[in-house]
């Protein structure tokens, strides 16, 4: 008797299919490019501010990095929530389009910043449209394609979002945010040209209105509200908790993203500052390159590691492959901060970190909308990712408050020790996937 051939992941894939994935990618893409010039500038371009308000830099910047980037995770986590839920109501594209004028318009307004203030305020407005962006591209991409290639759709979407990262890390090569660079004819501080050029990706809006239109899955579920054929409605979270299947997912997906968030936000994305540290006694344009190569490097090996997550996630299974990136998350973060005191360590430890800090991400991207019925996925994807951000914001000021800490209380290397402390984070990821749900080759989840 003759057995039927397994048909092929990529039967039915269509061009169109394939022009989604580019578009929603380079959206996601540019996101990241603006937080790596954020990562990079954020040091620069409050050392600056802080001496124009006349304080002590010394003692005073890491706490006024860490309180810059937890208003952006806060923003971020608003972000997510807000357009979460409108592009269950209005659409995928059309929050795509708004999330990209929000994010883009708020990194340039940054390059004007007078004071720690004002700076931390556009990182906050930037937040808001960061945290929109990867839900409502999420979902257009997991709602758009086939079956058999979603996993892998969405893996890419998030690997290739570590070209962004890349891309940031090289423009800073070109424009060193702790020097005066000249910037189409203007002399300008480097963090002040970097921010500038994060208003570039807005351009984007015109291949996102011309070429995409919104998913099948989307339109059914929407005519459905509409027309009363349903009594759900649309992007309501309070349904995320209302039914049991749901809330079980969401509580999942929650922790799951808390402890991938902590460890990249909260340590993983703070090798810029391990860098400098290690580099002490170099020249301002010396750490500067450091720190720009091996960034860039970390962004390679996170890419590689986003796409390893998403051949486990697809051949073998999403739990097993988030358990893998946790393992390896935490004794590798925790060795190389440990270790990390040259530049030639730098090289080649961070993108070990990349690696394995990204790896969870890769899973964020192909398992959160597979928790979620097509009227709950904006929202819960948003909720999953991104709410996970109020409880993870703390953590980018916890870093720099466990180094004053540590160091008033005789430590040697408090930053370092502080980072290894934190790593344990990732034992939450670990623990919640006891109770994951195992979501290969199954279909999208509707209602029960």
């Amino acid at each position: 008797m003759e057995t039927q051939a397994k048909p092929s992941i990529w039967e039915g894939v269509t061009p169109y299919h394939v022009l989604v994935l580019i578009i929603a990618s380079c959206g996601w893409l540019f996101d990241c490019m603006d937080q790596r010039i954020f990562v990079l500038g954020r040091e620069s371009a409050l050392k600056e501010l802080l001496t124009g308000q006349g304080g002590d830099v010394t003692h005073e910047l890491k706490p006024y990095i860490g309180w810059a980037t937890m208003w952006m995770i806060f923003g971020w986590a608003t972000g997510g929530i807000i357009f979460g839920s409108l592009s269950d109501k209005i659409g995928r594209v059309k929050t795509m389009v708004l999330t990209l004028f929000v994010y883009s318009g708020f990194t340039g307004l940054s390059a004007f910043s007078q004071n720690t203030l004002d700076f931390t305020i556009y990182r906050f407005l930037v937040g808001l449209g960061i945290g929109g962006m990867f839900g409502s591209a999420a979902a257009l991409v997991a709602e758009s394609v086939p079956t058999g290639i979603r996993s892998l759709a969405l893996g890419s979407l998030q690997a290739l979002s570590a070209t962004g990262n890349i891309l940031g890390s090289l423009i800073s090569l070109w424009l060193p945010p702790g020097l005066m660079v000249t910037l189409m004819g203007w002399e300008l501080a480097g963090w002040r040209a970097l921010f500038l050029v994060g208003i570039l990706p807005s351009l984007l809006v015109i291949p996102i209105v011309l070429f995409l239109r919104e998913p099948e899955p989307w339109k059914l579920a929407r005519q459905a509200a509409l027309t009363g054929e349903k009594k759900h409605q649309l992007g309501k979270i309070p349904d995320l908790f209302s039914h049991p299947r749901w809330r079980h997912h969401t509580l999942v997906g929650l922790a799951l993203g808390v402890s991938g968030m902590i460890g990249l936000w909260g340590i993983g994305f703070y090798t810029p500052e391990l860098v400098t540290a290690a580099l002490q006694g170099e020249s301002q344009a010396t750490i500067d390159r450091v720190r720009s190569l091996s960034t860039a490097f970390q962004d390679v090996g996170a890419f590689l590691g986003m796409f390893t997550f998403t051949l486990i996630a697809t051949y073998i299974g999403r739990r097993f492959a988030f358990l893998f990136a946790f393992i390896l998350s935490f004794f590798v973060v925790a060795s190389v901060f440990l270790s990390l005191h040259s530049a030639t360590h730098a090289y080649w430890m961070l993108p070990l970190v990349g690696f394995s800090t990204l790896m969870p991400f890769g899973g964020y991207s192909i398992y959160f909308p597979e928790l979620y019925p097509t009227r709950l996925r904006g929202v819960g994807i948003g909720f999953c990712y991104n709410v996970g951000r109020y409880i993870t914001a703390p953590s980018a000021f916890l870093l720099g408050y466990l180094s004053s800490r540590l160091g008033d209380w005789g430590f040697s290397q408090p930053f370092r020790a502080a980072a290894v402390m934190m790593c344990f984070v990732y034992f939450v990821g670990i623990v919640a996937l006891y109770w994951a749900p195992e979501t290969k080759d199954q279909p999208l989840p509707e209602e029960d």
